[in-house]
């Protein structure tokens, strides 16, 4: 799988979790700090680059980080060549960067629903909201 995980919540190690569940070992991709600014906007991303990839790497279910640059993790996907490409729910089949390349490469890709209530735009949201 792969995303930014900026501010890592429930949500994100459930679906983490179920990730692991559909392989033989987990592997993230994770947006670097300059790939997460131009997807996110400033002041994206709260937590840098190595302090993302420090948590992720403690969960039990994450067995290997790699960081990538660009905007999207194609050129992390065609070095990988995974059996299984796992996103969020969230994300329709047609709008899944590498779906296509790993069909066509014999795996499969899996959409895990997301946990209701937890995202990083909402967790922001309250935590902006507590201040005041």
């Amino acid at each position: 799988t792969n995303g930014c995980f900026d501010l890592l919540h429930r949500g994100h190690v459930e679906l983490l979790a179920k990730a692991r569940s559909l392989g033989d070992l987990l592997v993230v991709g994770l947006n670097s700090d300059a790939s997460v600014r131009r997807l996110k906007g400033a002041p994206r991303p709260y937590m840098g680059e190595s302090d993302r990839a420090t948590i992720l790497l403690a969960l039990a279910s994450v067995d290997c980080v790699t960081v990538f640059d660009e905007d999207t993790p194609l050129e992390t996907i065609r070095a990988l060549r995974p059996d299984v490409l796992v996103k969020g729910a969230e994300y329709e089949a047609g709008e899944i960067v590498g779906a296509e390349f790993v069909e066509a490469h014999g795996g499969r890709v899996e959409r895990i629903a997301m946990v209701e209530g937890y995202s990083t735009t909402s967790l922001i949201e309250r935590i902006r909201s507590a201040r005041t």
